[in-house]
């Protein structure tokens, strides 16, 4: 890939034997430094479940970009590989979407289909979510979005307090989830819950 110029942030050792790189700590200095240094074929956005107080998060900071630098192709490189941040990512003008946890060759991929104008989504991200997590715990959570408590959902499942809250647990870990309601809405989006 000679002669293509990145900016990114994160992920420089994958790309470094075949990228002329320059790096930027956030999203603002990328648009400085595109504009001193003349257009970028890539953009790598490190994408955060939590973005600093005030900064925006992956979607807004992926519109600015797009609109700073309209012909650079823009990765969006998550924490997991979720298809809906993979959707919300290319709604907002991303050209690839890929997790850190997905091998080597998926990322260079993802940086080489941006760099030709193409796109790219993770396969990870494209798996069904209905395996992500067992039944139970679709039940457990989906009488949690109808609104009820957890010693409500312990009561209609036969179940202990303490075993739904178990079952949660390990709901926000395979969803990627930050709390409940993050996960209800992930659920919500991927169609694990009506």
């Amino acid at each position: 890939m000679d002669g293509h110029a990145v900016t990114r942030i994160g992920v420089r050792d994958l790309l470094e034997s075949d990228f002329e790189i320059e790096e930027a700590a956030d999203w603002r200095e990328a648009i400085e430094t595109q504009t001193a240094t003349g257009s970028f074929d890539v953009a790598v956005v490190e994408l955060d479940n939590r973005p600093p107080r005030g900064e925006p998060a992956g979607p807004a900071m992926i519109k600015a970009l797009r609109r700073a630098m309209p012909s650079t192709g823009i990765v969006a490189l998550a924490m997991r590989p979720e298809r809906h941040a993979a959707n919300a990512a290319l709604k907002a003008g991303a050209s690839a979407y890929v997790a850190k946890t997905s091998p080597p060759e998926a990322i260079l991929t993802a940086v080489e289909a941006a760099a030709d104008s193409g796109s790219f989504i993770d396969p990870a991200a494209n798996s069904s979510p209905k395996a992500a997590i067992t039944k139970r715990q679709r039940e457990t959570l989906q009488l949690l979005a109808d609104g009820n408590s957890t010693a409500e959902v312990a009561r209609r499942l036969h179940l202990s307090a303490e075993t739904v809250r178990t079952h949660m647990k390990a709901t926000l870990q395979r969803l990627g989830a930050r709390d409940r309601a993050h996960a209800v809405a992930i659920a919500l989006r991927t169609g694990l819950i009506e």
